[in-house]
């Protein structure tokens, strides 16, 4: 498989009922785009509450693409506001809305409101992969050694 361009088209869809800007970057150097809630009302989060929160818009990514849907770092810091299943994952035959599963861990509510930013989308590369079964891996230098085997310096 060729490398993939280090540019691509991504065809974005308005949903009805959406009149909100579409996704952009913050500054031209900004890695993800800035999804906005479609909300009809504004929606109040209490602590410790999750809800979809629809944003809108569809997309169609390009076959060895995905879009990740991250929280919004000030939204984290603030509020406590985050993404449950973060990053969360939209396929490339995903066709559907792109909902964000926002969740306050915060101690107090949480309002979001029509056109609030909410989230983030990182478009990255997801190359086709193919598992291999084997009897035995190779070995290296860390081995089996899991969680905090490296230590903390």
């Amino acid at each position: 498989m060729a490398d993939a361009p280090d540019t691509i088209d991504i065809l974005i869809q308005r949903l009805p009922g959406n009149d909100l800007p579409l996704p952009a970057r913050a500054t031209s150097r900004s890695a993800g785009f800035d999804l906005r809630a479609c909300v009809e009302a504004p929606l109040t989060l209490e602590p410790g509450r999750r809800a979809l929160v629809p944003t809108g818009i569809a997309i169609a990514l390009p076959d060895g693409w995905e879009a990740q849907i991250r929280p919004r770092s000030g939204l984290a810091a603030e509020w406590g506001l985050t993404m449950l299943n973060s990053p969360g994952t939209i396929d490339a035959d995903y066709r559907g809305e792109i909902r964000v599963l926002a969740v306050n861990l915060g101690e107090n509510p949480v309002v979001i409101r029509r056109g609030d930013r909410i989230a983030q989308m990182i478009v990255a590369r997801a190359p086709q992969v193919t598992l291999r079964a084997v009897d035995q891996l190779p070995p290296s230098d860390r081995g089996a050694g899991g969680f905090g085997h490296t230590g903390s310096k």
